[in-house]
């Protein structure tokens, strides 16, 4: 076993002049190797991990470390009426506690559960592309724990209030001893509540809350898009021992329209025009969202060329008007077997006017000829 009179500096194993943050570091490294709870039954460790304690309870310590350095182990004792003192570790949360599980640290006080929040809830709901767009009203059924009715929340029979438990005294923990120190732990009887109760509730067997199902409105504001989340307050489940109730999250998903395609608050369209129409310009009608619309075609419009509506897409959330309307241009080209006689011979006319040779039909009587080898 390690001598309890070894320099501190040597202990935590740095140079006299560490800084504050070297020590806390060294510190900690030791705590972790030698800590109780993973060495069981090791008397070695337990007495390095106490002796490493009091080394960081000095030389944490400006005061102590001053008065050490001048005047060693032979000076005042660090701790009050000599020897080692548990409570030191109620300084060291901050480097245990996170680490061991102990929450507020050594020797801390216990504190009885509190208020426990109710759980925030989803609902995933799928509209159409229409009521994206201009918003509507619709009504959600979806289970959900409520208070119960028969004890009124309190999870006791015939509304009896919880008892204080008696294996923690209402402190929602217990201590016991673990070596040469104290340590606080959820209390296992009451799992950290405080109270318990004694006779429950048939209904909710002593929860308090029962399942049920829940029906209420929603409103869907118009410009909603997939992805977006409405928040209803106090809609979500109950909480215990007084915790306020969670939320309903409703994530919404905007199905596909067959003719709209939708990029933000804008939407697109694809408008097909004739092969007249891109040469000599025209005009044409659009269905928009809110209505047709006419927009002129200019002459020698490309396929793919895009026109812009203003003020004829999507509601902006948040009021800043609405997104437009684009259009963009495909060429219509016809099959062959759909043009009438009179339209092949304006293309074949056309086709000789610009040099570009095409396939003619071919009448009867040319197929007559080729039969007869005429």
């Amino acid at each position: 076993m390690p001598p309890k009179t070894r320099d501190f500096y040597e202990v935590l194993g740095v140079a006299r002049d560490a800084s504050p943050q070297q020590i806390k570091a060294a510190y900690r490294k030791l705590a972790v190797r030698y800590h109780p709870d993973k060495n069981p039954g090791d008397a070695e460790a337990e007495e390095r991990f106490k002796e490493a304690a009091e080394a960081y309870a000095v030389l944490s310590d400006p005061e102590r470390r001053a008065s050490y350095d001048r005047y060693g182990q032979a000076g005042p004792s660090p701790f009050a009426g000599g020897g080692f003192d548990p409570s030191v570790f109620g300084d060291f949360s901050d480097i245990l506690g996170d680490l061991f599980g102990f929450g507020g640290g050594f020797g801390a006080r216990a504190r009885a559960g509190g208020p426990e929040p109710g759980a925030d809830l989803r609902y995933d709901l799928e509209i159409p592309f229409e009521e994206a767009v201009f918003g509507a009203t619709r009504e959600l059924e979806f289970p959900r724990l409520e208070p119960c009715g028969r004890c009124g929340g309190s999870g006791g029979r015939d509304g009896a209030r919880p008892e204080t438990c008696r294996t923690c005294g209402g402190r929602g923990q217990v201590r016991y001893s673990q070596g040469f120190f104290t340590v606080a732990r959820t209390c296992p009887a009451c799992e950290g509540a405080g109270t318990k109760i004694s006779d429950p509730c048939p209904t909710c067997r002593g929860d308090g809350r029962v399942e049920a199902r829940r029906r209420l409105e929603v409103q869907i504001p118009a410009g909603v898009d997939s992805g977006a989340r409405l928040r209803l307050q106090g809609e979500g489940e109950p909480g215990r021992r007084g915790g306020r109730t969670g939320d309903l999250y409703v994530v919404i998903a905007v199905a596909a329209h067959e003719r709209y395609h939708r990029e933000g608050p804008h939407v697109l369209t694809v408008e097909e025009i004739g092969y007249a129409q891109a040469v000599l310009g025209g005009e044409i009608v659009v269905e928009t969202l809110h209505g047709s619309e006419s927009l002129a075609i200019p002459p020698g419009t490309p396929p793919g060329r895009q026109f812009r509506l203003k003020g004829q897409g999507i509601a902006r959330l948040g009021g800043s008007g609405r997104g437009d309307h684009v259009v963009e241009i495909a060429l219509r080209v016809p099959k062959a077997s759909q043009l009438t006689d009179e339209q092949r011979e304006l293309l074949e006319r056309l086709a000789e006017l610009e040099k570009q040779p095409v396939k003619t039909a071919r009448g009867v009587l040319d197929k007559v000829k080729d039969l007869f080898g005429g």
